[in-house]
Parts: C-alpha cells; structure tokens; sequence
C-alpha cells in the first residue's frame, strides 16, 4: 500500500484549479483520493464562509470524476478546512490518495484510514455516547491498518453537532451539548480512550470540557454544526506500507513550546540549524499539523496575557498567529495547519503537534510521480 501526499496552494478559497490540473494530467487519479485538508484565509469563527465555499467547489470538480453528486463528495473523501491564515500562515490544501501500485512491500511508511461514526441523536452531542463512538471507530480504524497506540500519530476529527429539534417538549428536557465546543471535547476525549490515554472509568458527562487532566496527545478535532456523524482520519507509520512519507508527533506543553517542534523533527532525523531546516531539508516538510489555544488561565510561563481580554481581535487569531509563526520559523515553511479551541487536545493551553515529511530524495519522489503536483500555485496576482 501507499500513501500519497500532494499540496497545492490556491489563490483563494474557491481555487480548486490545481487539483484540476493534477487530474487532468494523471498525476492524481481521483477515485484514489480519501482526504483534502486545508487551512482557508477566513476568520476561523463559525461564521467562516471560506471553508463551506471550498468544500463546495471540490465537490464540483469531484462529483461528476466519482459518478456523484457534488453535494455526495463529502461522504466518500473527508473534507476538512481550518480558517484563519493569520501572520505568515500560507493559504494551502493537501490531497491525500491511497493506491496499492507498489503491492506487498517490508516498508514502513505513512498510513492513513478514513471511517465514520454512525449518526448522533442530539441529546448524546458532547456527552458519553459521543465519546464511546468515536473510540469505536477510531479503534477499528487502528485495527485496519494493523498498528499498535503508539504507532499513530494524528487522528484528524470532524465533530458532528446534530440540530436541535424545535420540539419544545424536548428541548427543555436537558441542557444541549450540540455546540462546538462540547463536540471538539467529547470526540477528542473518544481518540484518547481508543489510544489508551484516558481510562474509561474516569469518562463520564460531568468531566467533558471540565477535568482537563484527561486529553489525548493526538487528536485534532474540529466540528461543524448541522454534520449528524463524525469523519475521522487515523495517521500512522504501518508495516507493508511504502516508505516516502512519515509522520511523528509530540506535544506542546503550552503555545511557546518550540522544544517540541524541535523534538519531532529529530525524531524524523531531521536538524535545524541555528534553529531552522535548512532549506534542503524544508523541502521535505509536506505537512505540520498543531491544536493549541491561549492558555484560558490568563498566563503563559507566569506572565500576564491579554489574549482574552482583547476586545479587537479574537483570542483564537492571536494563539494561531503564535503557534503558525513557530512552526514556520522552525520549519522554514509557512504551509502550516494550525487549528484553535483545544478542548482535551493536549494539556490545557497547550496541543499536539505532528509533521509529515517525505523520507527519499526530491529526484526520488518526482521520479515514481509522488511530488509532480504538490508545489501548483494558482494565478496570483497583486492588487
């Protein structure tokens, strides 16, 4: 099996005319395609319209590739996008295929497995069922591509926030948990306990966004409202899957945590210099996923912040700002996926962090066609 990583970076949201390309000419086949995540230049808030208007634009270049309906896409590829670009973040996507064109190999390389949960009834959003499925399906999802807990390293979530009946018979029965919040909480609890970091006797409706002593160390979650079942993608490092790409993970302990940064990378045997990839070794960075937030306690290392209390900008924009520019100032690559609001994702005020980054040469990777589309850029022009 093989795992094959392709970025593009659009000249806005609705751009989709990279991948176009990369399908037209053969480079990617689009019925390989199990995820398309991307960060959007919107302002991350729930009223971001720049991610709906991406999905919307890869179902129609999909849907008629896949004999559906462009509305149906999104139920047979996960389609993820993060808003907010803020400081230097690069606008980008990356398209994820899997073929088995190398048959059996001894490799071991980047893994990926797409699943979903089954749908949720609005009372258990946010509360234990929602954890205990997402287990599940993470779970299964492990057992698929034949790893071991410690072998993944990021399991991407789209949290379901099923609507709330205008039965008012129902909806003052009990509080409702169909939010963001509480989805982002309980889903990333349910990757802890698949993983082995929480003990299931410790779960219950009472400790969701509330005992922040329990998270997992790789979830990234993000939710979307009126979405009625979850999309989940396990990443891992698996026997018999080809060699290009890994994938290796650490965790944040709070938004100036560059030594976990540093630590992954020396994990993939890559050194920065004087705090930095060279740029050889940068072009081998195809992915850096991080979840962290402002530290809500209003301190970061016993200094005073003001990243809550800023009437002008969002405490979400300010702790992406920070976090993006360390990733990118460490890396040398500004196509960073940084993701805020990280209920049970990492300690509180911190969050996990995983890079995916190619093992061979770029002769290499060009030559068996893995990186011939990964550096389109779309028609920018300046005002």
């Amino acid at each position: 099996m093989r795992t094959r990583v392709f970025r593009f970076f659009p000249a806005n949201p609705g751009d989709v005319s990279g991948l176009a390309e990369a399908i037209a000419t053969g480079v990617v086949q689009a019925e390989q395609i199990v995820a398309i995540l991307g960060k959007t230049e919107g302002n991350g808030a729930i009223n971001d319209f720049s991610r709906g208007l991406a999905i919307m634009s890869f179902g129609r270049l999909l849907g008629p590739l896949l004999g559906c309906a462009p509305e149906q896409v999104e139920d047979r590829i996960v389609l993820s996008f993060s808003g907010g670009t803020e400081g230097v973040t690069c606008p980008h996507y990356l398209v994820f295929a899997i073929d088995d064109a190398d048959g059996h190999t001894e490799d071991r390389g980047l893994a990926l497995a797409v699943g979903y949960t089954r749908s949720f009834a609005p009372e258990e959003s946010g509360r234990l069922p929602m954890i205990l499925e997402t287990a599940r399906v993470v779970g299964t999802l492990q057992r698929h591509l034949a790893v071991d807990s410690g072998d993944v390293h990021l399991v991407q979530v789209k949290a379901a926030i099923p609507p709330v009946p205008a039965d008012p018979g129902r909806a003052h029965a009990r509080e409702w948990r169909c939010d963001m919040a509480w989805s982002r909480g309980a889903s990333a609890l349910g990757v802890a306990l698949a993983l082995g970091e929480v003990s299931a006797a410790r779960l219950h409706d009472d400790m969701i966004n509330r005992d922040w002593s329990l998270y997992s160390t790789r979830a990234s979650v993000s939710a979307k409202p009126g979405l009625l079942r979850s999309e989940i993608c396990v990443f891992a490092n698996a026997r018999g899957w080809a060699g290009e790409f890994q994938i290796v993970h650490d965790v944040m302990q709070d938004i100036l945590d560059v030594a976990a940064i540093h630590r992954v990378l020396h994990k993939m045997g890559l050194r920065p210099v004087d705090g930095q990839l060279p740029q050889e070794e940068s072009r081998r960075i195809y992915g850096a996923f991080a979840k962290s937030d402002a530290d809500p306690r209003g301190h970061v290392r016993g200094r005073r912040h003001t990243m809550w209390t800023d009437g002008d900008i969002s405490d979400m924009r300010h702790s992406r700002s920070v976090i993006s520019s360390l990733l990118s100032a460490v890396l040398g690559e500004s196509a960073v996926y940084v993701s805020t609001r990280a209920e049970h994702q990492g300690p509180l005020g911190g969050g996990p962090v995983a890079i995916i980054a190619r093992n061979v040469s770029e002769g290499s990777a060009a030559a068996n066609g893995a990186s011939a589309a990964t550096e389109y850029e779309g028609d920018m022009k300046c005002p």
